[in-house]
């Protein structure tokens, strides 16, 4: 800050201005040294003498700001700025009503600020952090850039641009910045821990894992790192590699609590089930908040068959995820936890987790409809047409369908086998439990499919690429084209088809695709009607099929999600399902030549 302009005026004899400019330097170097109470008695001194000296107006913001006072700061600077609105002035008001909440009050003084001084940079870069604060993040990335046009140096600028899209929908164009921010800060442990979260949510594995070591001989000690370096290792499936790094991190850091969560990650994927759960349990005891560890948890009793705790677990921990509370719609009117009689009253089921969710619990609107409840079933869109008629529901509504009828009580679709206290030996298993395909459906794909001459199988070999565990659970079709030879009629069912999959579908003409005229899910459901057999990795598919009743070949990996339980090739809850499992080598490869040995076999025994 430049001292202020000495005036000539005098009192008396006596130099005020100088006297002013005294007290204001004095003031200045008692708040760099932290002497705060000095410097407030120095401005409050010279404001005596000038009331409206806008230098010493804008030094009392500065002070409340550093202290605190908010509400002071911001009088103070309104101040300063009637006198002599300065850029300076601006700058530090806005970032006090940024400090206040006041984000758009911050960003319209930004605003202000840079059309007064347009090449400054640093106006820019902290306009950027007001729509950054608002979450605006590209106008906060167009603010970032102009700070970096008019200073390509501007560490802080590339470092805000490389994090805000990193953490969107465009973290590829991150890199760069990662990079600039390097050349201009070399050997940062951040800059390459952040380039190494990037490039995993790339997908880019092999680059991760050099990044994480690169941070981590910046910074051996840091935990972060080592928790980072240990997830770059799982995510290439060596899980064993993994564990030390988070047995490192968390001998450092005890509340280190993601720490132990990733340890319980790795300790399942290896199938290390009472390990990783107790690694959960101290992740719970490392931050009582964190509620994704409880959930964790939950599933993983579930998968070892201890329904009692999994699904009281799971009930507990579920409202405690942001994510999965910010899924779930808002509604004025009670939850029901299953305490209260429904006889006579009207319950709305919402869809809360993904479709297979939805398919799989759908089982439980009968047994809610037989206590006496109105039951208005709330689907996915892509769901509706196939459980508008599904036995006990009064009225079904899709998700997108607008204003909500009348009810008395909503829950959650997942949250039934909790409410029904469902235990291996009680789940509801009796199947088919979807509506029948209408006949006209399945006339029209029985004509589309031909003769009926070879058995007919229908295949999915991979899910929804955002899932957390499409990476184990998902195989490439150049994988599971080794069961084509079989003397059968092979028929697609999978919607979506990634790039890489795209060339290999277009080779096979023993592979039929009429996947385009599947609209929704009831179509799908006609189509599966139709065939001998669906073979499938853990999809919705799977569900819908072992739902309907139909012969189901499920691909699972080693570590299979909760539902499947561990060590059977059967489903309780689909009695049509048999289960082919990765063994401990997770060679998918060969869980496949399992399964085409046995269509080999069930199609000579047809014969």
């Amino acid at each position: 800050m430049d001292s202020p302009e000495r005036a000539t005026t005098t009192v008396s004899g006596r130099d005020v201005a100088g006297e002013i400019a005294a007290l204001f330097d004095a003031a200045r170097s008692h708040m760099a040294s932290a002497r705060y109470l000095e410097a407030q008695l120095c401005c409050e001194q010279a404001l005596a003498l000038d009331s409206r000296h806008a230098d010493t107006l804008h030094l009392m913001g500065l002070l409340c700001l550093h202290l605190g006072h908010l509400d002071h700061a911001v009088a103070w600077l309104a101040r300063a700025i009637s006198e002599a609105p300065k850029t300076l002035y601006l700058t530090t008001l806005g970032t006090a009503l940024l400090q206040q909440g006041r984000g758009e009050e911050a960003l319209a003084t930004f605003d202000r600020a840079t059309v007064l001084n347009p090449q400054d940079a640093d106006l820019w870069y902290v306009r950027g952090r007001a729509c950054n604060a608002l979450q605006r993040p590209a106008d906060a990335i167009l603010s970032f850039q102009q700070a970096l046009r008019l200073n390509p140096r501007h560490f802080e600028a590339a470092s805000q641009t490389a994090q805000i899209f990193a953490q969107t929908d465009r973290p590829g164009e991150a890199l760069p910045y990662f990079d600039l921010c390097d050349g201009l800060q070399p050997n940062r442990f951040q800059t390459f821990h952040m380039r190494a979260e990037t490039l995993q949510k790339l997908g880019r594995f092999e680059e991760a894992l050099a990044a994480r070591r690169r941070a981590h001989f910046l910074d051996p000690a840091n935990a972060d790192g080592c928790v980072g370096l240990g997830n770059s290792l799982m995510a290439l499936g060596r899980y064993e590699e993994a564990l030390p790094w988070f047995d490192y991190a968390v001998a450092r850091r005890k509340d280190l609590a993601y720490g132990f969560r990733s340890k319980a990650i790795a300790l399942e994927r290896l199938g290390r089930l009472d390990e990783a759960m107790t690694a959960y349990r101290q992740a719970t005891l490392a931050d009582p908040d964190e509620a994704e560890s409880a959930w964790s948890l939950a599933l993983l009793q579930l998968l070892a068959g201890d329904f009692a705790a999994g699904w009281a677990g799971r009930e507990a921990a579920r409202w405690r995820i942001p994510t999965l509370a910010a899924g779930y719609p808002k509604l004025s009117k009670p939850l029901w936890r299953g305490q209260e009689a429904i006889e006579g009253r009207t319950i709305l089921l919402c869809p809360d987790e993904g479709l297979g969710d939805t398919i799989q619990f759908a089982r439980y609107v009968p047994m809610l409809a037989a206590r006496g409840a109105r039951v208005i079933l709330g689907v996915q869109d892509e769901l509706f047409p196939l459980l508008s008629n599904l036995a006990g529901v009064s009225q079904c509504i899709p998700r997108s369908g607008g204003t909500v009828p009348a009810y008395d009580l909503h829950c959650p679709i997942t949250s039934l086998p909790w409410i029904f206290e469902t235990r291996l030996d009680s789940i509801p298993a009796e199947t088919p439990y979807l509506p029948p395909p209408a006949a006209d459906r399945i006339a029209a794909w029985e004509q589309r499919l031909g003769a009926r001459d070879r058995m007919r199988v229908g295949l999915v070999w991979s899910g929804n690429a955002r899932h957390n565990n499409d990476r184990n659970r998902s195989i490439p079709l150049r994988l599971l084209a080794r069961i084509l030879d079989a003397d059968a009629t092979f028929v697609s069912l999978q919607k979506d088809v990634r790039t890489e999959d795209l060339s290999v579908l277009h080779e096979r003409s023993d592979v039929v695709d009429l996947t385009a005229q599947l609209s929704d899910f009831a179509e799908t459901a006609a189509l599966v009607s139709c065939l001998d057999l669906v073979i499938t990795v853990d999809t919705s598919v799977a569900h819908l099929s072992g739902a309907l009743g139909r012969p189901t070949w499920i691909l699972l990996p080693y570590a299979p999600d909760y539902r499947w339980l561990l060590h059977r090739e059967d489903s309780p809850w689909y009695p049509s399902v048999r289960l082919f499992r990765q063994d401990a080598s997770r060679d998918t490869a060969c869980a496949v030549d399992r399964l085409r040995h046995e269509l080999k076999l069930q199609i000579n025994a047809g014969r």
